[in-house]
């Protein structure tokens, strides 16, 4: 039995798919079920933030992934997030010590890894822990120690760090979903300086499960993909969708001093907030990322950037989210 935290967001979605072919599935749902709706599993009630809840859910797993966690793209409140991703953390670690689970998979975050101007960043650089980091990217370093602490009371456990996530199956949608369909649907005014390394979370979803097969005890691996601005972002959105891509872009110092204006206008739109401090300082670090190690012992190859674009406008189509269909493949002659 694997069981899978997270399982209604968006890597969950895509894991729990990949998974379900071949392995029995348990799914903890806190509220929302959407994403898992027509499968073939075993849902549990649970919260990670309930120890007791984790234990009925973790009995009989040989293997637990453990997705999720509180994401945060606003300097949120410590508490909120120590709560759920290093307290949480530290409840699944101990529920899995206790129900003797044979593996753990810890989803972390390229953001958990001090960044470096001179060489790529890769599996050695540091964990953050100044305050000069974001919340979150200082709660996800907890996180990453609980599960290290774990693996010093006997628990077999790997970590994964994956880059800025897109692809399909993204219900809700994620931050960077919401963010591609702005862009899709021309309601993105304007553009940033600084970009992402996005990775297709079908390839994520992939090195995972490699991870879960091949990986020693311990053993950490990024999971990146290609580098683009926002603005090749959205050049390349406009190529598939037909949509115009916003013709201004903000210099990041400009963006920097208007963060706080437009989060709260965003807010009083009732609209999530994508240009915030916290968003922006994303923007301008981790541009040169190594998945070396992952390619090198899981075989991991992330697939090309256009791809990972056109099937997750394809699915976002599907899905009705789009309001304009996207534009006819072309082809060639016969």
């Amino acid at each position: 039995m694997i069981v899978v935290t997270g399982a209604a967001g968006h890597a969950g979605a895509n894991l729990v798919r990949a998974l379900v072919p071949h392995r029995s599935v348990r799914a903890l749902v806190h509220l929302d079920r959407q994403a898992l709706e027509g499968l073939n599993i075993e849902v549990a009630t649970g919260d990670i933030c309930d120890l007791d809840s984790l234990l009925k859910a973790f009995e009989g797993a040989e293997v637990v992934y453990h997705l999720a966690a509180r994401i945060a793209i606003s300097n949120e409140p410590w508490s909120q997030l120590e709560a759920v991703n290093v307290i949480g953390t530290r409840n699944v670690v101990e529920a899995c010590l206790r129900c003797g689970v044979r593996r753990l998979v810890h989803f972390s975050s390229i953001h958990t890894l001090t960044d470096t101007t001179d060489i790529p960043v890769d599996e050695s650089n540091p964990l953050v822990e100044s305050r000069r980091y974001p919340p979150y990217d200082r709660s996800k370093a907890a996180a990453e120690m609980e599960v290290y602490q774990g693996i010093e009371r006997g628990l077999d456990a790997i970590i994964i760090s994956p880059t800025a996530i897109i692809g399909p199956h993204d219900y809700k949608p994620s931050h960077f979903g919401e963010a591609l369909l702005r862009l899709a649907n021309g309601r993105l005014p304007a553009l940033v300086s600084g970009g992402f390394d996005w990775v297709d979370v079908r390839d994520v979803v992939r090195g995972a499960m490699r991870a879960e097969e091949k990986a020693p005890v311990g053993a950490k691996y990024i999971l990146s993909g290609h580098w683009l601005s926002l603005r090749q972002l959205a050049k390349m959105t406009e190529q598939i969708t037909g949509v115009k891509a916003p013709s201004s872009v903000c210099p990041m110092w400009l963006a920097r001093i208007g963060a706080p204006f437009i989060t709260a206008f965003d807010l009083l739109a009732r609209r999530r907030p994508l240009y915030t401090s916290v968003s922006l300082q994303a923007l301008r670090g981790h541009r040169r990322i190594s998945h070396q190690k992952a390619s090198r012992e899981l075989g991991y190859h992330p697939r090309p950037f256009r791809e990972t674009l056109i099937d997750t406008l394809k699915w976002f189509e599907a899905a009705g989210k789009l309001e304009h269909s996207l534009k006819p493949e072309k082809t060639g002659k016969s």
